[in-house]
Formats: structure tokens, C-alpha cells, sequence
């Protein structure tokens, strides 16, 4: 916490002109504020936050709640301790009233009710981030921060009215988000809320209703939009908060997720999961590439996804032949009839392994009710039949427990189960998809297996609800042997431990919610609305994995059909909609922010050599560094220079597997540096990455990701 006695501004001496009080006195009462009622809040949040925990769990939703609670507290209290002032990210000042709104990543209001900050995703910051000379959305002018170790080291003013003048407007040749596209790379994205664009601010704060696609080219801030939109949509819709089923955000690959991990909580958004394709399902950490084009492209195909469901069907088909069924006092006949009614009782969706609980039970009814002697109390019927081996073999037989795993490797292992479930698969094609390990299992296989656990259920839930039945059946039997002691040696005259017997007092005594239960899984859905970085990639397969989480069908989708490695010739509506998208709107991004148009310059003609009508957007910054063309072997002087001459900023080598990364320099294949960048970027032999789109496509990111310098390694 900055001490209330020390100013909250540290400008260097190059700066000094901003320092005159009559610029900065009003910012610095306001901060003095901000810093009070930071303490006090803080106090606050803690003694509810320890009251919280101290407080009895309860059961069910009470329990809940009450997790809901510390989860809530914690996280704001954690933003708070994290960023002290710097949670305010600059002011603006109205053209109507001369007020001053001060901008901040949380709302703040003091003791007194006074608005100290307004929260950057409510209506009344909008201005802060929108406003522009041609739209001056009632502003005057407009101030922005930065912040470095708690302390303003410098400030940007912009006016939008003759008036605005009289504000004590400092007035620089650059502006605030021009000078931080400048700045050093660190390993992890760098915070950039405080100079979010009036383009890139109109995305964020969208509605969240359907599908909308933010096309963009390389720098043009895609992936800032899609964090800051992610956390936007939690804040200003209520459709999508986390009781009803919050926000997944997927990207491409684990360096990435890495890269952006701190954007988010940065936002004092902690509840996103975030994730790639292959977290989606448990087989994804340890999957191959599909090594055989032709294979890959036959799997990527959503036709192939659908293939499951006739997989299973041939699983729950009832049996034709009807069979006798023994019990202790008379046989019952079971007829083909009596099957198909009891593989009939699950209700439509229920996944196949949960459903199979559903079905004997019906089984067990059915032949309780065709018990023909009235002697017998029914329950006893019942416990032979659960009993009888020859009845639960043949039922194991007909609705079988399944594993996902032996669904989709029986697919590729038998080729008449194949040709059954994807009958507009050629014979050759058959025998393509065939492999030697059914289960050594590749990235193309993932959507499969994704739809089979999804279609079938976990084989383990019903072993699992046997055992808790089992455990809970147990602990009230336990519970009735205790009762009845204390009720047998109770010598009170009110015969009070007799209450103990009531069935609400057991229900008490039992704590159901204590025994054990399985961890749920995050990432299965479903979700009220899902954020796509990098989409062009997404197979139509791997589109149904994602579909399948968010039958909203609510979904910021972030990408450049440049940027596709396999090519993408359709527009983002034909191919939305071949994968059950329907409602698409399309907003772009044009203008480069990061790359500086020296790179841009050779970059461009390597993408329109192969993709003519390619969005290649216009970059607004030249740093004067040319691109340098040299041989591989100069790549360590290169870099021993570049790190001597830098002592902030990050490096990334692209091309050589054999170099090793150091604490600055990455070392990266072409697939794995996209949504990334870096001060300097080296490629090494990138003629080696391949021919055609794919080739031009990973030279073209690559090339891109640099923020101040490219250097081109090539043995020509």
C-alpha cells in the first residue's frame, strides 16, 4: 500500500514539467482517497473473510453458498493487495460538468458512498476507452497512467474540446498507447487495459447473443480482445455468470495459455477456465500428431464425430429371444417384449453407462410384477432376482458397460464395425483409417473420443453409486444400532432420545454430503458462453467438441483465415455454419499495432504469394530497424549482441530444435508461436518449414510475432 504521506507520483527528471502541482494536485487528493479507503476495505474483506471461514460449513446449498462466498471475497481481496493505486487506470474529465470520472479495474466507493473508481467494464467508463476526436462521447479530455511499482512514472493527456485546455492538460507528441507498443516483451503478456483501443473496446463490449467472429491479422490486438471480452461478458451479463455455467476460454496451444495467464486475474476475473483442445479430453496430453494426411483429413471431417452414435446403438439393441427366469419359487418368463420396454425407460440423452442402471431396475420391476405368487412379499422377489447370475449375465451381454477408449479403437481395429457405423466411407478409406494400435492414440482421434465419453457416460458412475449406496446404507445401519441403544438406556423422564428416531433427525445424523464423491470435471460443460482464440485452426470435428459444451451457442470466436495452416478458402459464415452455427456476425480488426511496418514490408508477400486476398492489416509503427538477412552460423553473435545491447525484453528463436532456451531467449517451433511475441524474433532456415499454405502460413506468423526486430538466418 503506498503510505498516504508519500505522493503517489514518481515522475523522472525528464518529465519534470508534469510534475507542476497544478497538473497533478487534483490526482493526488484523489489518490490519498483511493489509498484510505483501500485500507479500510481491506480490513473489511478480511474480517468477513475469516468470519466466513470460521462460520459452520452447513450441507448442500448452504455449503455452497457459503464456498461461493469465500471464493468471492478472496479473489477481490487478492486484486486488491495485488495492485494497491494502480488499479486506477486514468481519469476523464466530462465537456458538460468538469467532473472528473477516474477509471479503475474494480469499482471502489468510500465510507461516505463518494464513487472513487468506476469499474472499466461498467457504461461509465466506456468514454475512457471509446471516445475518439471524430466521437467525443461528451468528454472533454482524457488522462491515462502508468504505473511502475505502484508509483505513476509518467502521463498522457488527450483533448477533445477547445475547453479541455483548462482541465491542466499535459500534452505529449505521443500518446499513452503508442508509447507502450514500444516497450519490452516480458515472458507473459503485459498488462494493456489501460490502453485499450475505441476499435478494439467496441468488440469487448458486444452483445453476447450468438456467435461473433473478430477477424483480424497478425498485431491487430485479437487476442487482447478476446481476454478483455471474456471478462467483460462476466461482469455486464448476468446470463453468464458462474451458477450458470460461466466462460471457457480455449487457445491453441500451452505456451500460449502460459503467455496470457496472468491477463485475466489481472482483470479480477479468476473463475475462466482456460484451456486447448487437447485439455478437452484426459488422452489429449499424451496424443500424437496424425502422421498420415489423408488419415487426418478423413478425421477431421464432423461426419466421423456422428459415427459414434450408431457405435453405441449396436450396444443397446434389446435381445429378440425371450428366456426363464428362476427364483426361489417359481419361474417367470421374460419375453422379447417385456426387453424392449426395460431398454426403453432411460429418458432420450441419458449417456449409455448411466442409463444402464435405469434399465435393469425396469428389468428387475417388470419380473417383480410378473411374480405370480401373492405369498411371497415382494421385496423378497426382488433380492432374488438382483441375485439370480444367469439373468445379470445375460444382461451384461446385451447392455454392456462400455470404455470411450474400446468404443473409438474397435472403430479403427474392425473394419466391418467401421464400415457399419460410417457406411459413406470407401472400402480403401476402411482400410486407411485401420491401424496396428488401435489406441495409440492421435490428435485426430481426440474429437471421437470426446463425443464416445460423452455418448456413453463414465462406465465407473454406476459401480460408484453402488458403493455410496452401499456406504450410506451401511452408516444408518450403524446409526440405528446406536439410536437404539441411547432410546433403550434412556431413563429421562421425557424419553427425549426417542426424538432420535424420527426420520428427519436421521437424515441429520447422516451426513451424506460427507461421504465420498468424485472431483467434477471443469472442462465438460456445459458453458454459457466459450472464447476461441486462434479458430481458423479448429477442425469441424473439433468444433463439435466445443459445441457440445455450449448449447447456448453463445461463442466469441477470434481468428485469421490467413493464419490457417491448412488453408481456409471459404468465409467464416460458410464455414460456421457447415458446423451448426447459424447466427454469426463478423466485426474486423485492420490496423497492425505490434508489427512494425519494416517487418510487415517482407512479411506481406510471403502470404500473398500463396493467399492473394489475405487481410494483411497496416501497421502504425516503424522502429527504423531494418530486417537482417544473415547465415545460420552468425545466430549466437546475433543474439550475444541483441542481450547485451537489451537489458529488458525477451528473444525468440524459430526453427531450431536444437537450441536451447534461455531465461530471455525462447526457442519455439513455427506451430507454437502463435497469439505470442517478442522483441526479436530470429528464423532460422524458414524456407525448411515447409512448401505451399502450410509452409507460407508458419513463415508469415513467425515473421510477425517480432516487436522490434526480425533477423532472417538462410544458407543461401
Amino acid at each position: 500500500m503506498t503510505p498516504l504521506s508519500t505522493t503517489a507520483f514518481a515522475l523522472p527528471d525528464h518529465l519534470s514539467p508534469k510534475a507542476d502541482p497544478a497538473l497533478i494536485a487534483a490526482d493526488e487528493r484523489h489518490f490519498a482517497a483511493i489509498a484510505r479507503t483501500l485500507e479500510h476495505t481491506i480490513g473489511d474483506l478480511s474480517e468477513r473473510l475469516d468470519a466466513e471461514r470460521k462460520a459452520p460449513a452447513g450441507s448442500g446449498q448452504e455449503a455452497m453458498d457459503r464456498d461461493n462466498e469465500i471464493h468471492r471475497l478472496t479473489a477481490r481481496l487478492r486484486t486488491l493487495r495485488r495492485f494497491s493505486l494502480d488499479l486506477c487506470l486514468g481519469r476523464v474529465v466530462s465537456a458538460e460538468d468538469g467532473e472528473p470520472v477516474y477509471v479503475g479495474r474494480l469499482g471502489l466507493t468510500d465510507r461516505e458512498g463518494r464513487r472513487l473508481l468506476v469499474d472499466w467494464r461498467s457504461p461509465a467508463a466506456e468514454p475512457f476507452f471509446a471516445a475518439t476526436h471524430a466521437n467525443p462521447m461528451g468528454l472533454a479530455s482524457r488522462r491515462r497512467y502508468r504505473w511502475t511499482g505502484g508509483r505513476v512514472s509518467d502521463y498522457w493527456d488527450e483533448v477533445f474540446t477547445p475547453d479541455g485546455l483548462e482541465g491542466h492538460a499535459a500534452l505529449d507528441d505521443q500518446s499513452a498507447f503508442i508509447a507502450s507498443l514500444g516497450a519490452s516483451r516480458s515472458p507473459q503478456m503485459r498488462d494493456v487495459l489501460g490502453t485499450i483501443q475505441a476499435d478494439q473496446d467496441a468488440i469487448i463490449r458486444a452483445g453476447s447473443r450468438g456467435a461473433l467472429v473478430v477477424d483480424g491479422g497478425p498485431g491487430t490486438g485479437k487476442t487482447v480482445v478476446a481476454l478483455h471480452r471474456a471478462a467483460y461478458l462476466l461482469y455486464a451479463d448476468p446470463r453468464l455468470g458462474h451458477r450458470r455455467g460461466g466462460v471457457l476460454f480455449v487457445g491453441p496451444h500451452q505456451p500460449y495459455l502460459a503467455y496470457v495467464a496472468d491477463v485475466l486475474p489481472s482483470l479480477g476475473e479468476e473463475g475462466v477456465q482456460t484451456c486447448t483442445v487437447r485439455d478437452l479430453v484426459v488422452e489429449g496430453a499424451s496424443a500424437a500428431d496424425e502422421t498420415d494426411p489423408e488419415v487426418a483429413r478423413l478425421k477431421a471431417s464432423a461426419a466421423m464425430v456422428t459415427a459414434i452414435e450408431p457405435a453405441v446403438q449396436l450396444y443397446e439393441e434389446a435381445p429378440t429371444d425371450g428366456m426363464v427366469v428362476e427364483t426361489q419359487w417359481s419361474d417367470v418368463w421374460l419375453s422379447a417384449t417385456d426387453w424392449a420396454e426395460a431398454f426403453d425407460a432411460p429418458d432420450p440423452g441419458t449417456p449409455h453407462n448411466e442409463a444402464r442402471d435405469q434399465v435393469w431396475e425396469e428389468l428387475i420391476s417388470i419380473l417383480v410384477d410378473k411374480h405370480d405368487d401373492e405369498e411371497v412379499p415382494p421385496e423378497l422377489v426382488r433380492r432374488s432376482l438382483l441375485g439370480n447370475r444367469d439373468l445379470a449375465e445375460t444382461f451384461n451381454r446385451a447392455w454392456p458397460l462400455i470404455e470411450p477408449t474400446d468404443l473409438v479403437g474397435d472403430l479403427w481395429e474392425v473394419p466391418a464395425y467401421l464400415r457399419r457405423c460410417a457406411p459413406w466411407l470407401s472400402p480403401d478409406e476402411v482400410r486407411l483409417l485401420q491401424r496396428a494400435d488401435p489406441q495409440a492414440w492421435t490428435v485426430s482421434d481426440l474429437p471421437l473420443l470426446d463425443a464416445a465419453r460423452r455418448r456413453l457416460g463414465d462406465p465407473e458412475a454406476s459401480r460408484r453409486r453402488r458403493r455410496r449406496a452401499a456406504a450410506i446404507a451401511a452408516e444408518r445401519e450403524e446409526m440405528d444400532r446406536v439410536v437404539d441403544h441411547l432410546v433403550a438406556t434412556d431413563d429421562t423422564e421425557m424419553k427425549v432420545m426417542s426424538m432420535l428416531r424420527v426420520e428427519d433427525a436421521q437424515s441429520i445424523i447422516v451426513d451424506e454430503d460427507a461421504l465420498p464423491t468424485t472431483e467434477p470435471n471443469l472442462l465438460a460443460g456445459p458453458f454459457a458462453h466459450i472464447v476461441v482464440d486462434e479458430a481458423q485452426e479448429l477442425t469441424d470435428a473439433e468444433w463439435q467438441m466445443l459445441l457440445s459444451r455450449c448449447p447456448s451457442r453463445s461463442l466469441t470466436i477470434v481468428g485469421d483465415r490467413a493464419q490457417a495452416r491448412h488453408g481456409f478458402t471459404e468465409s467464416w459464415e460458410e464455414r460456421l455454419l457447415r458446423v451448426g452455427l447459424d447466427h454469426v456476425a463478423l466485426a474486423s480488426l485492420g490496423i497492425n499495432y505490434r508489427t512494425p511496418e519494416e517487418v510487415m514490408v517482407e512479411a506481406a508477400p510471403v502470404i500473398r504469394a500463396v493467399l492473394p486476398d489475405a487481410n494483411v492489416p497496416t501497421s502504425i509503427r516503424s522502429t527504423g530497424v531494418p530486417v537482417v538477412h544473415e547465415h545460420p552460423e552468425q545466430l549466437e553473435t546475433i543474439l550475444d549482441g541483441w542481450l547485451a545491447t537489451h537489458v529488458d525484453g525477451t528473444a525468440c528463436v524459430i526453427g531450431d530444435a536444437t537450441f536451447a532456451e534461455t531465461a530471455r531467449v525462447r526457442s519455439l517451433s513455427p506451430e507454437h508461436v502463435k497469439g505470442l511475441e517478442f522483441d526479436l524474433v530470429v528464423l532460422v532456415d524458414p524456407e525448411r518449414f515447409g512448401s505451399g499454405i502450410e509452409g507460407a502460413v508458419d513463415r508469415y506468423v513467425a515473421m510477425t510475432r517480432a516487436t522490434q526486430q526480425l533477423v532472417v538466418l538462410t544458407r543461401a
